[in-house]
């Protein structure tokens, strides 16, 4: 198993880690209702479940 043979200086570690950086994610507004959302998923809006502006789940409708 490897050891290291000197202490990594805090400067040295963390000009390793200036890469990770948090990303803004990217915001869409449906056309159909309106609303703000993430790219490629799918959300709730006045109880219905909306992906590409088409309705996938309704929970406003009585199940029978």
């Amino acid at each position: 198993m490897a050891h290291p043979k000197r202490k990594t200086s805090k400067t040295r570690r963390d000009k390793r880690r200036t890469h990770y950086k948090a990303s803004v994610p990217q915001i869409a507004t449906c056309a159909v209702t309106g609303e703000a959302h993430l790219y490629h998923r799918a959300y709730w809006h006045e109880g219905k479940m909306y992906y590409r502006g088409q309705v996938v789940i309704d929970k406003t409708e009585a199940v029978a």
